[in-house]
């Protein structure tokens, strides 16, 4: 299945989840599907992309194990369904949009009074959540400018 339908899945289910090891759960669906966009990438992107598309993996896949949940009822792995990027540039846009709402979502169930066994999870999470959000900008950074015929930033490291 392409990315770009796995991230509106990801997304609709997100946005449906009422309680907090749901929230959890889909939390960790979207790290992993993250982390199985950034490993397709990293392999068979675009060069300028495989760098950070290899650390959008190691750092969705850190977030994977910060959360101590899966799939509810023991479902599928969303992920797993991942066998095509074929939009990159709006694979990237709705996965960044996607890895903002569950940081959003982390923090509600961090603050919220009857989730305290979640709360170190959650920070944890965030933080993965805001890094793997970072890697995925500069992907987008590095598409503009190689659609625009930009020479790529000699301090931005390696391609």
């Amino acid at each position: 299945m392409d990315a770009v339908r796995l991230i509106r899945e990801c997304r609709s289910a997100l946005a449906s989840c009422q309680e907090v090891p749901a929230i959890m759960s889909e939390a960790w669906q979207a790290q992993a599907l993250a982390q199985a966009i950034g490993g397709r990438l990293a392999v068979g992107g675009p060069p300028e992309l495989r760098g950070d598309a290899l650390g959008l993996s190691e750092v969705s896949g850190r977030g994977c194990g910060t959360l101590d949940v899966r799939p509810p009822g023991g479902g599928a792995i969303r992920a797993a369904r991942l066998d095509e990027v074929a939009d990159i540039r709006e694979a990237l846009t709705g996965l960044g949009s996607l890895l903002g709402e569950v940081g959003i979502a982390l923090v509600g169930v961090a603050c919220s009074a009857d989730a305290d066994q979640y709360y170190w999870q959650c920070i944890e999470s965030i933080d993965a959540a805001d890094e793997s959000r970072d890697r995925v900008l500069e992907m987008l950074r590095r598409l503009t400018a190689r659609e625009q015929g930009l020479a790529p930033d000699p301090l931005a490291g390696p391609p």
